[in-house]
């Protein structure tokens, strides 16, 4: 099956990570949206884990730096990732930064839902009751923030944001089948009992379905989804989609909230 034209698939993480950079080297002029799945694991460091990038050179493991702040995320096979690209005065980054967060975690939350899972995107007021393990924190989805997307209390959906002059890129990851723990651990010499706390606090939609899903399928429902918001405009040199009506987002979840 080939991939969608939106779906950038069996890339390297690192030409995820050039594509994201080159989108706010100049000013962003309407929005723009890109999907990816990877063939093969890689490791995306944190902006505040960049030191750590040249002790791993020498890694089997492919690793990068991403622009964006939070923990370690182990991309591949297991993984979809979005990049939403805004302009700068795009009225969904006007609530600031955190709160900008809010639609997209919403969106996310109510495509599993669609899809059979019990998901909700955490508010910023239920992050205690979620208790994350602050021993994780090294780990993007050992950590929780603001508007990331639980089954439970265990993370489905990691977001991330990186704002410039030019525009502003928000970046999700969705966990599609259980990741290889053990790897991340092994590359960035954790403790090897944070591979069970990672399971721990993690889910996969191969999980809770009790079945695979394919990537094509959820990236077509997610894209959709997106476009219908925000309008979408890959080409810079081909005509743009016109943008859609923003669907009102219903009211904000707890950490404790059913579906």
């Amino acid at each position: 099956m080939l991939a969608p034209a939106f779906l950038a698939d069996g890339i390297h993480c690192a030409q995820e990570q050039a594509w994201n950079r080159a989108q706010l080297a100049q000013p962003v002029l309407r929005p723009a949206v890109r999907l990816w799945t990877y063939a093969a694991p890689g490791v995306v460091l944190g902006r505040a884990q960049a030191a750590l990038h040249a002790q791993l050179a020498d890694s089997r493991t492919p690793v990068v730096v991403r622009d964006a702040g939070g923990g370690a995320v182990l991309t591949g096979p297991w993984m979809l990732s979005a990049s939403i690209v805004l302009p700068a005065n795009h009225p969904l980054l006007a609530t600031g930064t955190v709160s900008s967060y809010r639609w997209l975690g919403m969106l996310h939350a109510g495509l599993l839902r669609d899809l059979g899972m019990a998901a909700h995107a955490v508010a910023p007021e239920a992050l205690e009751a979620a208790r994350p393990d602050p021993s994780l924190k090294w780990a993007c989805f050992g950590g929780l923030s603001p508007w990331e997307v639980v089954v439970g209390q265990r993370k489905i959906v990691g977001l991330a944001q990186v704002r410039r002059r030019t525009g502003a890129l928000l970046t999700c990851g969705t966990l599609l089948s259980p990741p290889d723990w053990p790897l991340l651990c092994s590359v960035l010499g954790a403790d090897t009992a944070d591979v069970a706390r990672l399971r721990a606090c993690t889910t996969s939609c191969a999980e809770e379905l009790g079945t695979p899903l394919m990537a094509t399928v959820l990236a077509e429902r997610l894209h959709h989804m997106l476009i219908d918001v925000l309008g979408e405009h890959d080409d810079p040199g081909g005509p743009s989609r016109p943008r859609r009506a923003l669907r009102a987002a219903p009211a904000p979840l707890s950490a404790a909230a059913g579906p």
